[in-house]
């Protein structure tokens, strides 16, 4: 393997290198098992036909949806809605604990777990929206009349459950935007952070706040909140346990767009669906490995964050037919095809899109 073929360099640059390359090849079986980088670095690449059979529809049908009405029937706490016509490939996820301020209770930490476990395989999801139903709320983090309630024994696992299910929601392949229209507080700040972008109202109101409880924040906090606005600001909310309003979340980069808040409720919502609607024309395939370049680049030094970003650009360029997908964002699987290689909709038989040269693709 690369990590091994580098680290018989010796001295410190062997290290450094052997590290690289775990990775860039960390990022590669992300992208395909048993794919290497292309080059000297990690050996050949796989066949440009395995690479685009890797994000082709699986055989069968896609994964299930409008699946969980039969599981909320009783307090709805959670609401998946996929969108249809124009917005096809939109999916909105709804918190819906008004009595509870949107707090995370067990029964919505397990529907948000199934909800996004199910998102994360569906290749006709293009964009995941998470807002709230409640007006006011976004969500006020953990139930803590929940935990009261709780043994000892079982705050941990729960504090654990919910770290999992906003670590899944991070980790979805597709770009997602958390529509901030009221209070985000403690868990539920943290769950926003693990949107890729974030939209609020001016009148929401977002914070840290689990130090006044005597506690840190326990769901990616204190390591998401310093990658998106700094270590020493970071320092200085969670400390201080302030709570900023949108106008002031924006002023520190917590959030990329502020809007003033409408007689509905919802003007972050139509924010988000507006972003939303400017992904839907762009390669799926593209967004996918952009965001994957992006996060995975983001944890590692730049010249590591370049090979990630070779082996990513390499895999775009690799099939013709993806390629092209990528400028028209109509790639769809061919199901005459033995191999189940994904055709484009309207690209020509002889090539690449002629925009491609001037791109500098």
């Amino acid at each position: 393997m690369a990590a091994a073929a580098v680290a018989a360099v010796p001295g410190t640059l062997g290290t450094l290198q052997a590290g690289r390359a775990r990775w860039v090849a960390a990022c590669c079986a992300r992208l395909r098992p048993g794919w290497r980088l292309p080059g000297s670095l990690t050996g050949p690449r796989a066949a440009p036909a395995i690479w685009a059979r890797g994000w082709a529809p699986a055989v069968g049908g896609s994964a299930p949806r409008r699946g969980y009405s039969s599981e909320v029937k009783t307090e709805d706490e959670l609401r998946v809605r996929y969108l249809e016509e124009e917005n096809r490939g939109i999916v909105v996820l709804g918190i819906n604990r008004a009595y509870a301020k949107n707090s995370f209770s067990k029964n919505l930490i397990k529907m948000l777990s199934k909800a996004v476990d199910a998102l994360k395989s569906d290749k006709k999801v293009r964009t995941i929206i998470v807002r709230s139903e409640v007006p006011g709320i976004f969500c006020a983090g953990a139930d803590l009349k929940e935990r009261v309630k709780m043994n000892p024994s079982e705050v941990g696992p729960f504090v654990s459950k919910i770290r999992a299910v906003i670590n899944e929601i991070a980790n979805l392949p597709v770009p997602t935007i958390a529509a901030i229209d009221g209070l985000a507080l403690g868990g539920g700040l943290e769950l926003a952070l693990a949107c890729d972008i974030r939209v609020a109202a001016s009148s929401a109101k977002m914070g840290l706040v689990e130090t006044k409880l005597a506690i840190i924040p326990g769901g990616g906090g204190t390591q998401r909140l310093p990658r998106a606005i700094g270590m020493s600001l970071a320092k200085e909310l969670i400390f201080s346990a302030r709570v900023l309003d949108g106008q002031e979340a924006k002023a520190v980069g917590l959030i990329s767009h502020v809007l003033e808040q409408n007689q509905e409720g919802d003007a972050a919502y139509r924010k988000a669906l507006d972003l939303a609607r400017e992904f839907l024309p762009q390669g799926p395939v593209a967004m996918r490995v952009a965001k994957l370049a992006i996060n995975q680049g983001m944890e590692v030094d730049l010249v590591t964050g370049l090979a990630i970003e070779e082996a990513c650009y390499a895999q775009m360029n690799s099939e013709g037919s993806v390629r092209a997908g990528r400028l028209t964002g109509r790639i769809e699987d061919a199901e005459d095809s033995p191999r189940h290689v994904p055709r484009v909709v309207g690209a020509s038989p002889r090539g690449p899109h002629p925009r491609s040269a001037s791109l500098g693709m």
